[in-house]
């Protein structure tokens, strides 16, 4: 595929399904260059054959939910600004109608059982912050006080002047009579012209306070929100799930901090049973590191694990827990792939679709299942289960040219065997080859199609990659041994799975190769060109290049660092790509952006003038406006200038011919 051809790239959210099992929604996203951002709706698919259809038309619709009864959808739509907004449409189609209007936009939002009221959180501004002033400009705000140990995120900013607050409203009539907009009239002295309204009812508070609340499910006459509050000492992980009366009467603390859990979703089966997607952080509260997260029901006792820990990871990015009578729909990732799993309330497993697929979301209707999965061929699709059989509803994926990776395992050097994948161009070769890093490191290369990997070879590269030691979805033991030794069997690992997939395939030409990647993958990387000296080039992007200050700059630098080199200064130095810099003569493009807060712009400006100085050939590429996701989720126009650019540097100092 070419850069452009990412416009082709159809994604499919979490879809849902009608109570009596009769259709599906869900929406669909790609990115769009002249709207340069990513654009999407809402489908419907009548089941078991239906052909799925468009039913809504805005610019970004995404995460619709339908009502208990079936037949209202309240999904979220994004405006110019990026302000998501929760409406409500009929499950057959027609025009939307606005249900909250929070100044920054809505986070997440639930059904009430009866379908009369929506809960949702929202970012709710300091006086005189993010707009909430007309013409106060954001140069001009007040200076921010910080007493924390958190203050700024990744993709958002700063935090504690904006806490999200749970709030309720009732549910607008789909076929109620449209607002107006207030026509110019004379008014007598004294009288107040009408406001533009844009909602029905306006919505009830019933939080307030410094703590941000995540995540919305109604239990009853309660909803469940996860705490996250910012810590005044010392980081801290762990989760407070609490029920929040929609009377306004106050909470409950249903889980506190000595549970040490961190929780990353929440759902309510039939009858009432909390079920918790979350990781064991421990007493301390942050052994993160390779902790598999797990399902748990909420019991009498307290919280009750149900997956076993060692074998079994449900922590994907996006993973969801689907109730399903007293058994729950989870994914589980291992070896690239992401299973759905069936999983009792006595911790029997049943593998409801797996093979090649990594499945998004899933829902469910008595014995009807419908999932979105990515595959080597498509980014997305919704597919039926049912009856012990998978069927495709949709055909997004086809509309570029692809090729297919060719799975290997290669033993390391001490006979650990390291998986991953080849793709190269058709032809005889040799084809030089560059091998990329991910990020993580308790992340994963997966099965699903991958831009970056197809672009690469359609312009004539082979491309290697692996997921070394410290990768997700190979166990606990796995995901932890790189705790305190960064930079040590990963780096045999990724360097060994090189030598090995150019020894069984002549077709890849080991003596022209170079070296890339992204975030802990611009670590490793920086890492290897310190000490192995053999790839003409390196991209290093969005790199964890100096753990020293990343402590004081990341918004994971409270602990991020602390788990995985360290706190000796000789510990961290040992492990820190800066600290090595002066070994490096492989000519380097470091990559990064502006508003970077995961691995802050000075990771790369750092590493870049070190190089300068010492007189090693690098360039440095900074993307305006773009955070650590631009790879995934930047502007449109952005990813492609970032493409062209990674080529223009493989065509100058690793050319094909």
């Amino acid at each position: 595929m070419r850069p452009a051809d990412i416009e082709k790239l159809i994604s499919v959210g979490r879809p849902d399904i009608a109570p009596d099992g009769s259709f599906a929604v869900f929406a669909t996203s790609r990115p769009d260059l002249t709207a340069n951002r990513a654009v999407g709706q809402l489908w419907r698919v009548d089941l078991p054959e239906g052909a799925a259809s468009r039913i809504t038309r805005g610019t970004a619709d995404t995460s619709p939910r339908l009502s208990p009864d079936g037949t209202r959808i309240a999904f979220l739509r994004g405006d110019g600004a990026s302000k998501p907004q929760v409406h409500v449409v009929d499950a057959r189609g027609g025009e939307p109608v606005q249900a909250t209007d929070a100044p920054l936009g809505v986070d997440s939002f639930d059904w009430s059982e009866d379908g009369a009221t929506l809960a949702f959180t929202a970012r709710i501004p300091e006086r005189g912050r993010y707009g909430s002033v007309e013409g106060l400009e954001s140069s001009a705000e007040a200076p921010r006080r910080v007493t924390g140990v958190r203050w700024h995120s990744n993709g958002l900013g700063y935090l504690a002047d904006r806490p999200a607050q749970l709030f309720v409203v009732p549910v607008p009539a789909v076929d109620a009579e449209p607002l107006y907009d207030p026509a110019p009239a004379v008014l007598p002295d004294g009288t107040e012209p009408p406001k533009k309204r844009v909602v029905v009812a306006e919505a009830v508070r019933l939080t307030e306070g410094a703590a941000s609340r995540t995540g919305a499910v109604f239990r009853g006459d309660e909803v469940l929100t996860v705490l996250d509050e910012i810590e005044d000492d010392h980081p801290d992980l762990r989760s407070r799930l609490v029920a929040v009366r929609t009377d306004g009467s106050g909470e409950r603390e249903l889980i506190g901090r000595s549970a040490g859990l961190s929780i990353s979703e929440v759902a309510v089966a039939a009858d009432g049973t909390i079920a918790l997607l979350a990781a064991d952080v421990g007493d301390s509260g942050l052994d993160f590191v390779g902790a598999a997260t797990g399902l748990w029901l909420v019991e009498h006792e307290g919280p009750r694990r149900v997956t076993d820990a060692e074998t079994i990871d449900l922590g994907e990015v996006g993973s969801s827990i689907t109730a399903v009578g007293k058994e729950f729909l989870v994914q589980d990732r291992a070896r690239g792939r992401l299973r759905l799993l069936r999983v009792t309330r006595d911790g029997e497993l049943t593998e409801v679709l797996g093979g090649d697929v990594e499945v998004g979301g899933s829902a469910a209707a008595g014995e009807r299942v419908v999932a979105s999965v990515a595959d080597p061929g498509s980014l997305g699709e919704l597919v039926l289960v049912e009856d012990g059989r998978t069927r495709a509803l949709t055909s997004f994926g086809g509309g570029v040219p692809i090729v297919t990776p060719r799975e290997l395992t290669i033993p390391g050097r001490d006979g650990y065997p390291i998986h991953g994948w080849v793709a190269q161009p058709a032809g005889e070769g040799p084809f030089p080859v560059l091998l990329q890093i991910h990020g993580g490191p308790y992340a994963a290369y997966g099965i699903h199609l991958f831009d970056e990997t197809q672009v690469l070879v359609d312009a004539g590269y082979a491309v290697v990659y692996c997921n070394p030691r410290g990768s997700a979805g190979y166990g606990r033991e796995h995901g932890r041994s790189i705790r305190g030794a960064m930079g040590t069997v990963d780096f045999f690992d990724v360097v060994d799975f090189l030598d090995g997939a150019v020894a069984q395939d002549a077709r890849l030409d080991g003596e022209r190769v170079g070296i890339m990647g992204g975030s802990y993958g611009g670590y490793l990387t920086a890492w290897v060109i310190a000490h192995d000296h053999r790839f003409a080039a390196a991209i290093v992007e969005r790199g964890f290049l100096d753990p020293a200050s990343f402590q004081g700059t990341s918004d994971i630098g409270s602990f991020f660092g602390d788990e995985y080199v360290g706190t000796d200064p000789e510990a961290i130095a040992r492990q820190s790509p800066l600290a090595v810099v002066g070994q490096v003569a492989t000519p380097t493009l470091v990559i990064h952006s502006e508003l970077d807060f995961r691995c802050p712009l000075e990771q790369a400006t750092r590493y870049y003038s070190a190089l300068k100085r010492q007189g090693t050939d690098a360039e440095l590429l900074v993307f305006p406006g773009e955070n650590h996701e631009l790879t995934r989720a930047g502007q449109p126009r952005h990813r492609i200038e970032r493409f062209e650019a990674v080529l223009e540097w493989w065509r100058r100092k690793l050319p094909t011919s």
